[in-house]
């Protein structure tokens, strides 16, 4: 049974990946990747997965220690917990990421593997998408023009 929700859960996931590295200007992408409710299958697997742990789960996370967590992860349906966790929380980055770029207007050639580093590493991935929004964003303000305050004249 978790073998089955393991792999169902990126499956789950798979197919928001796709929109938003494949087709990222198609209007169905955005329209459909613009909804919070993306986020709904994983957490709701995650959900499924966690109620019947709990027992086990929240004092691993109310008080964790290193050897807490590592004899939780040897039981496959904490691992598939964890895994669900991750699954998840990438898809919410990555949405971020993605629903941000709308905004920046990074080129998709960059942001493609940029999206798949935050698949397989979503904190480096991140950190790498706050820089390059950083530098995409001082160079669209360099680029438009600068709008007068009132009272006082465009330069």
């Amino acid at each position: 049974m978790m073998s089955t929700l393991f792999d169902l859960t990126f499956v789950l996931v798979a197919p928001f990946w796709a929109l938003m590295i494949l087709a990222p200007r198609w209007s169905w992408t955005r329209r459909i990747l613009s909804s919070p409710l993306v986020f709904a299958p994983p957490a709701l697997l995650y959900l499924v997965i966690a109620v019947p742990r709990l027992a086990e789960v929240l004092p691993a996370v109310a008080q964790p220690s290193l050897t807490g967590l590592q004899e939780l992860m040897a039981e496959p349906g904490a691992a598939t917990l964890v895994w669900a966790h991750i699954i998840a929380f990438d898809l919410f980055v990555g949405r971020w990421m993605y629903l941000e770029n709308r905004e920046v207007g990074v080129h998709p050639l960059l942001m493609a593997p940029l999206l798949v580093l935050t698949i397989l590493l979503a904190p480096i991935g991140a950190l790498v998408w706050l820089v390059i929004r950083s530098v995409a964003g001082r160079s669209r303000a360099a680029r438009e023009p600068v709008l007068a305050e009132p009272g006082r004249t465009a330069k």
